[in-house]
């Protein structure tokens, strides 16, 4: 499959430069003329890569790699009149992985991108998850409970997904509804509690001692699993 890359950028003329040239190298391009479509387009494209310029219309960039940082790891690189050394070590302080000063080379700046696609797209090392009872295959995208198939509704599953990537670990409520959702429903804490009693009903969990999916201090939930 294309990985998927978005580009953030309000110049029209640098958006249309980088779509033919990243189109030539076989990539899905998405566009955004400013950080808060930007965002939007990352939640719903869930992309390989995001190319990210600082000066735009609607937020600065920096603000928009912040909230980016805040539920994603999606390398980001920035693409910036900005060349004083303060704005680079701040880029990549706050979780850019590159940077690139306009005018730039569209040549070098593919090398930039495959080198971290090629840093980044790693194979996933657990694409099920067993413990006897329960079986979650990330790969096939099945879950299994006691050898019979659960059935779970796209959100359920999707839900269920970003918890078991990071097995062991606390997902906060707001990456995932940011994630899943999208930003306008961050504040929308009901929407998940919703689909976390359905899903600990279709695993069987106890809701009062829940065995997989468990709240962490009303921060986030964490799927529990040795692995």
């Amino acid at each position: 499959m294309a990985s998927k890359i978005v580009v953030i950028d309000d110049e029209v003329q640098i958006r249309r430069m980088l779509r033919i040239a990243l189109a030539s190298e076989g990539y899905e391009v998405t566009e955004a003329e400013d950080g808060s479509r930007g965002i939007a387009a990352v939640v719903r494209q869930q992309p390989d890569l995001v190319i990210l310029d600082l000066g735009l219309p609607d937020r600065d960039g920096h603000s928009v790699l912040d909230e980016l940082r805040s539920w994603s790891t999606v390398p980001v690189i920035v693409l910036s009149v900005r060349n004083q050394d303060k704005e680079k070590v701040a880029a990549l302080d706050a979780g850019a992985q590159d940077y690139v000063t306009k005018p730039f080379s569209v040549q070098e700046l593919l090398a930039r991108v495959r080198a971290n696609l090629r840093d980044h797209l790693k194979p996933d090392t657990t694409p099920v998850l067993d413990d006897g009872a329960l079986c979650v295959d990330l790969r096939k995208r099945q879950v299994w409970l006691n050898q019979q198939p659960v059935d779970l509704t796209p959100k359920e599953y999707a839900v269920l997904s970003k918890l078991a990537h990071a097995p062991n670990c606390v997902i906060t409520q707001t990456q995932l509804l940011n994630e899943i959702w999208g930003p306008a429903h961050q504040e929308d804490t009901h929407y998940l509690r919703i689909v976390i009693s359905h899903l600990r009903q279709k695993l069987g969990d106890d809701p009062g001692n829940p065995l997989y999916v468990r709240t962490e201090s009303g921060v986030g939930y964490r799927f529990c699993m040795d692995v």
